[in-house]
């Protein structure tokens, strides 16, 4: 059997791609987008009409391009989720303004009407997850979002303590950045890397995913973001694990014998204590860590730079 064939035995596979052909091919059980990936796709001739059709939306006022684009640019990511979820049995992600990272009141809003526009066109709340940077303020918005049963991902997460403030909150995922941790290692610590079973990120899902299954907590985790097959093939058993188009290709084609690394039976049996958290705490801790501080900002800048020049590409 392939790896691919065998990891889908113990762990859902969803496919990090806007590129709806390439999922069609791989059959994901779910496929997940941000503003990056939404900037690839929308370059591509063959989904033209998802932009046409968005750029029916009326434009928003004010001064400010994201504002302005904004009811344009949500339309658009429905769009493609909504061919996504045509072709996936499961459910997508669809990212909220990176902008609104530290902004839980207009996290909310946003996400409310990203939903109603699912709904509108007949499709379940249950099929959509709404991502949202794992800050403090995200995950507040979280909170209350899922008591209305709108569904998140909680992304950009880096820190032992973004996981904790998430499961206890009571988020729906979340989505631990396996790559650009070790990236981060790699560049600070050790630039020749590490073997799989001691990469940083493989080390950092691990912890969380013990935590969660020792106090019976349900958010599920969804590694993310790889560098290598071993880093997936180290997390064997996650709940999920959202892998990149060339690497499920590379698991497809390689054969051998998978074992399962993370398992909730072993889980039960480590000598963990829990934590509690509040915002001072949650803070204090997120910030003790350099790796994480640095990624997560990182990424909250990166992702609002793609959905700028998005913006700008709907705008001509």
């Amino acid at each position: 059997m392939t790896l691919l064939e065998q990891l889908k035995k113990i762990t859902v596979i969803v496919e990090d791609t806007g590129d709806i052909d390439t999922i069609k091919k791989h059959k994901p059980q779910d496929a997940t987008t941000n503003p990056s990936l939404l900037l690839q796709a929308a370059k591509l001739p063959q989904y033209k009409h998802l932009i046409d059709d968005a750029l029916k939306i009326p434009r928003a006022s004010g001064d400010n391009l994201l504002d302005v684009m904004r009811p344009i640019l949500e339309k658009l990511s429905v769009n493609f989720a909504k061919e996504i979820l045509a072709v996936v049995d499961g459910r997508c992600s669809v990212e909220i303004d990176p902008t609104f990272s530290f902004d839980t009141e207009n996290t909310i809003l946003s996400a409310r009407r990203i939903i109603a526009l699912f709904e509108n066109d007949g499709i379940s709340r249950s099929r959509v997850l709404i991502k949202i940077a794992a800050t403090w303020e995200g995950i507040k918005a979280a909170e209350i979002l899922e008591k209305e049963n709108i569904h998140c991902n909680l992304t950009l997460l880096f820190s032992f303590a973004q996981a904790l403030a998430c499961g206890e909150a009571g988020v729906k995922l979340i989505s631990p950045f396996v790559g650009r941790i070790l990236d981060w290692y790699k560049k600070n610590e050790n630039p020749d890397g590490y073997p799989a079973e001691k990469d940083p990120g493989v080390l950092s899902v691990s912890k969380i995913y013990n935590y969660y299954k020792k106090f019976d907590i349900k958010t599920e985790i969804m590694g993310a973001s790889f560098r290598n097959l071993g880093e997936i093939v180290e997390l064997a058993g996650c709940d999920l694990l959202t892998i990149a188009p060339n690497f499920i290709e590379e698991l497809a084609n390689t054969e051998g014998d998978l074992q399962q690394k993370l398992s909730a039976v072993s889980a039960k049996e480590m000598p963990l204590e829990k934590i509690a958290l509040d915002e001072k705490t949650f803070r204090w801790l997120h910030n003790e860590d350099a790796m994480a501080t640095e990624k997560l900002a990182e990424g909250i800048r990166k992702f609002t730079v793609d959905l700028t020049t998005l913006a700008q590409f709907l705008q001509k």
